[in-house]
């Protein structure tokens, strides 16, 4: 973990500043055994590279975007497609540099490209990242600080669905649900929490975020899609545990129970959509075709839609600016889940 360009962030924190490793001459030299040393000798005005004696060259660039997310940066997991990719399009839009962390690394190029040809270089950046692996959870959140010297808000995203009844799940199937799902979570929580922690240590006033995209099925139960459902159940225990114990680190830890995303490839993919695995299930009576089975359940939601990414997003915004607000499981649902 590069703690000397996250106490170089914090020291600026104000100015909302990204820190990238170059290897350009400095403007300031400086001897430095530890971070705190190098946190405490800063001047108070940024220069605008630093080199520490024996280590790496930093160029502090402040934010020049606008909006409610001016100058964070926040990882979404699988985001290279589907809800991911719009919830990271959503959060562009109010100021954030973004790093689009997702497998398939092509696709979540391509999109960390188009970003910073709509909203200026240097925005966004893609890494391949396996969220199932801690090695490479950890790597996510190393590579993301040596290139914007730190981290503000971790979506976890990337999830999967396999559908099916008692007698049908495999304990395969029902362990790559519960791993991706919910271990995954904890895993991804850890190394965020790190690095977040870091900057709490430089920089008492600074606040994060964690945000778990769970589902309105970890508020209620799902009729043979269990291994879904109990996983994200899960997934709210840990977040109200995790909210507990970051809080004193200025983390809070909320999660996103979205409703139905429709026009996904999660729903819609004509081979392993959701559509197709409930109608081949069983889920919905008389139903013969992949729209039969969506019409039953948009049928099902009070406002007769299904969500959307900016829905999921709106919901993020508040959570990162909602100061007293941790440990809480948010439906977006259009009504079909209403807390109690």
């Amino acid at each position: 973990m590069d703690l000397f360009a996250i106490a170089i962030r914090q020291k600026y924190a104000s100015l909302n500043p990204t820190v990238t490793i170059t290897q350009e001459a400095p403007a300031v030299t400086m001897t430095a055994a530890t971070a705190d040393d190098l946190f405490a000798a800063l001047p108070s005005a940024p220069p605008t590279t630093v080199s520490v004696s024996g280590g790496a060259v930093y160029r502090i660039t402040p934010s020049v975007g606008t909006g409610r997310l001016q100058g964070k940066v926040v990882i979404v997991t699988g985001s290279a497609q589907g809800f991911g990719e719009g919830i990271a399009a959503e959060l562009l839009r109010h100021g954030c540099h973004m790093v689009y962390a997702d497998l398939n690394l092509e696709m979540a190029t391509n999109n960390a490209t188009n970003a910073n040809n709509t909203y200026g270089a240097g925005t966004a950046i893609a890494i391949s990242c396996d969220v199932t692996n801690e090695a490479s959870v950890e790597a996510l959140t190393e590579q993301t600080v040596a290139h914007f010297g730190g981290l503000d808000m971790f979506v976890s995203n990337a999830g999967v669905l396999i559908s099916g009844s008692l007698e049908d799940m495999t304990l395969k199937s029902f362990d790559l649900v519960t791993n991706v799902n919910y271990t995954a979570f904890f895993v991804c929580s850890k190394y965020a929490s790190r690095v977040m922690r870091h900057q709490h240590h430089f920089n008492p006033t600074a606040t994060a975020d964690i945000i778990q995209i769970n589902s309105k099925s970890g508020l209620e139960g799902s009729n043979k899609n269990f291994a879904y459902a109990g996983s994200k159940f899960g997934g709210v225990g840990l977040v109200q545990s995790f909210a507990k114990e970051l809080v004193e680190y200025g983390i809070k830890v909320n999660a996103i129970c979205p409703g139905n995303f429709f026009e996904g490839p999660l729903w819609m993919h004509p081979e392993k959509g959701l559509f197709v695995q409930y109608l081949n299930a069983g889920k919905v009576p008389n139903a013969k075709t992949m729209e039969d089975v969506k019409r039953f359940y948009e049928s099902k939601v009070p406002m007769n839609r299904g969500c959307i990414p900016v829905d999921v997003a709106r919901a993020i915004l508040y959570c990162a600016e909602q100061a007293y607000e941790t440990g809480q499981a948010i439906p977006v649902t259009g009504g079909q889940n209403m807390l109690h």
